[in-house]
């Protein structure tokens, strides 16, 4: 049975703890973080303050990004401390 309307959840709210990572959001950004391994220092700092959890960190290295999930708000390339800039923002039309 198709549900109607005034059967549909409110927007915005969460009916399933733990979920986000079924959503793909990810085609979303318009600018792609593109990490430069022999560059970073692993100060894990883009790992930090991601707001997506999109930084992939294994036994304490940045190994790549979950682009299934980042946005591309550019935080992590900020955080990047600027004697290092391991994380540079390219446009994602080059990856097209």
């Amino acid at each position: 049975m198709t549900k109607g309307w005034k059967e549909l959840p409110e927007g915005g709210l969460i009916t399933e703890a733990g979920n986000a990572h079924k959503y793909e959001t990810g085609d979303w950004r318009n600018l792609r973080p593109v990490h430069n391994p022999e560059k970073c220092i692993n100060c894990l700092f883009c790992w930090i303050y991601c707001p997506d959890s999109a930084i992939i960190v294994k036994d304490g290295k940045v190994v790549g990004i979950d682009y299934a999930h980042c946005k591309g708000c550019g935080i992590c390339a900020r955080e990047c401390p600027d004697r290092v800039k391991a994380i540079e923002m390219v446009d994602e039309s080059e990856f097209e």
